[in-house]
This record gives structure tokens, C-alpha cells and sequence, in this order.
């Protein structure tokens, strides 16, 4: 039975992930649940598809070939001169003031997601938290994506969390210890 939650989130709009979310899927082989729960607006910056290249992890840029292959996965690319390329440039090179620079696959679907009006998919709170605010982005966390592939009855809470376990075991960075903590801890956030 799906549980409902005040504050869960339905998204339509394109979702332009960083490495680290949407490896988190990938490592754990349950792509199936972005396929899911967001068909047709999946993106992968340039920079985040070459990040998944590097030869240590060649099982994830099989994984993420595929989906591109059948069409259910986009890479879009950063064209030097373009809005976005401006964008890119300075969150990566030549920040404006004391604004931070960030790495190259957080600042590419921070640029894609302003000028597209999508949602940025990450997990990497520090780094882009600042950018998120400054242009005012919808974000979304694989904790995010977890809850709500639980509201729609995709998993269970119980798969939530050894899916969440899997991810912790890849040495992915989630916030919480257990997908029941991440429950947990949205319900006292939406309960403010």
C-alpha cells in the first residue's frame, strides 16, 4: 500500500541530473524507477555522461549507453557560446563575488536547469545549495525520488530501504542512515 505524504512532490518538468544522484540508480540497477516515475524527462549533461566514462566505472556508462540507445535517457551538451556555456563557465572558472565554484557536473545541470526551467537532480547539498537558492531551481534528491516512487506504489518502504542500503554500500552520500530515517525526517520538515 502506498503511503501518502504532505509535501510529496509530482514532477513534470525535466529533471537534469548531476553524477552522483543519478549514479546512485545505476550502481544499484534501479534505473527502473526514474524510467518510471519520469518518462521522457530524463537529461544527463555532457559533462555529467563524461564523468560516467571515466574507465574506473565502465558498468555504469554501459548502464547509461543503454538507456540512451532506447531513447528513455537524453544527454544534452554545453555548446561553447551558448547561454548555458556563460552559465557553465562561470559556476566552474570565474565565479562572480564570493560565490563558490562548484564541479563541472553540478554547475552543468545547474545551467541547464535555469535555462530550461527543470529540476535539478542531486544530492550534493553543500556545493550547490547557494545556486539552488541564487536562481531560485527546483531540486530533487534521490531520498526525493525514493518517497516518491514510494506515494506511487513503485516500492515499498521496506524496498526502500534495501535499496537505500545497496546505495550505502556504493558509498553513495544520502543524508540519513535508512530510508525510514529519510521518511522521518520529511514528515518533522512538513509538520513546521
Amino acid at each position: 500500500m502506498a503511503m501518502r505524504m504532505k509535501g510529496a512532490k509530482c514532477l513534470t518538468d525535466s529533471l537534469f541530473f548531476d553524477n552522483d544522484c543519478l549514479a546512485a540508480f545505476l550502481w544499484v540497477q534501479r534505473e527502473d524507477l526514474l524510467l518510471k516515475l519520469y518518462p521522457g524527462k530524463i537529461v544527463v549533461p555532457q559533462p555529467v555522461y563524461d564523468e560516467l566514462s571515466y574507465p574506473g566505472i565502465a558498468i555504469l556508462k554501459a548502464r547509461i549507453d543503454y538507456l540512451i540507445f532506447n531513447g528513455q535517457v537524453h544527454v544534452e551538451p554545453i555548446n561553447v557560446g551558448s547561454d548555458a556555456y556563460s552559465l557553465y563557465y562561470q559556476l566552474t572558472v570565474q565565479p562572480q563575488g564570493v560565490q563558490p565554484i562548484i564541479g563541472k557536473g553540478e554547475a552543468a545541470s545547474i545551467a541547464l536547469a535555469k535555462l530550461n526551467k527543470g529540476i535539478v537532480a542531486s544530492n550534493n547539498l553543500k556545493d550547490i545549495s547557494f545556486y539552488i537558492n541564487k536562481f531560485h531551481l527546483k531540486h530533487i534528491t534521490t531520498g526525493d525520488i525514493l518517497l516518491e516512487a514510494l506515494v506511487k506504489g513503485f516500492i515499498t518502504e521496506v524496498e526502500g530501504n534495501k535499496i537505500w542500503a545497496l546505495m550505502l554500500a556504493k558509498r553513495r552520500k544520502l543524508g540519513s542512515r535508512s530510508f525510514t530515517d529519510y521518511i522521518k525526517e520529511k514528515q518533522k520538515q512538513n509538520a513546521k
